[in-house]
């Protein structure tokens, strides 16, 4: 039976996908680099900041543009994010049954707390790791298995809830299962392409892995 639930947080229990598209776009215009579309970045999300624009720009040092995208992130914070169907009565429904929750992020923690206080969603939450928590980020285990050493639960009992590749991969690499959600701008198809354990297309197919272990993908 499933004793904790880790969840990605941008792109899978709030919706920042158009804040963080924006919000690289500004960074690669502000400092003179050529522009990408949605399409060119949308593979790369899930990864950290400098990875991505590493990415981006084919800089090693990136401080510069980390700097102006924090900067528009932050300002344009309320006005560009969202919240998802389903996700705060999912949450409360698991809590209530007693299921350990937590975040596994690659965002730093001021910007995840930000997002997790706007939805009401941070009082669920009996850890959070994010980018400034361990030494190597997803797709390497370290996050997962910081989470679920914070909790003291077994990672065989352990699910974590997904929109990227990394999700997937580092809950393969820590030995806890993996639900991908079909919202994600990835695409369902790519996702599954990394055979993560579950398909999700709503939060609440959560409750039928939770009750039986498995849901039709």
């Amino acid at each position: 039976m499933i004793e904790c639930i880790l969840f990605d947080l941008d792109g899978t229990i709030v919706n920042t996908n158009e804040l963080i598209i924006s919000s690289f776009m500004h960074a690669l215009k502000e400092n003179n680099l050529p522009p990408l579309t949605r399409e060119q970045i949308i593979p790369h999300m899930g990864t950290t900041l400098h990875q991505q624009m590493s990415v981006f720009s084919g800089l090693a040092d990136t401080s510069v543009l980390e700097l102006s995208y924090r900067s528009y992130n932050y300002a344009h914070h309320d006005e560009l994010i969202g919240s998802f169907p389903h996700v705060n009565e999912t949450m409360e429904e698991l809590a209530r049954r007693g299921i350990k929750l937590g975040i596994v992020t690659t965002k730093i923690r001021p910007t995840t707390i930000k997002a997790l206080e706007m939805f009401d969603l941070r009082k669920y939450m009996e850890t959070i790791v994010t980018v400034s928590d361990v030494v190597q980020p997803k797709p390497h285990p370290e996050p997962v298995l910081t989470a679920v050493a914070n909790l003291g639960v077994d990672p065989r009992k352990t699910l974590m809830v997904g929109d990227s590749v990394v999700d997937i991969q580092s809950a393969k690499a820590a030995g806890v299962r993996v639900a991908a959600v079909a919202w994600s701008l990835k695409g369902e198809e790519t996702l599954r392409k990394y055979e993560p354990d579950y398909i999700i297309h709503d939060m609440k197919d959560i409750f039928g892995i939770v009750e039986q272990g498995t849901i039709e993908s």
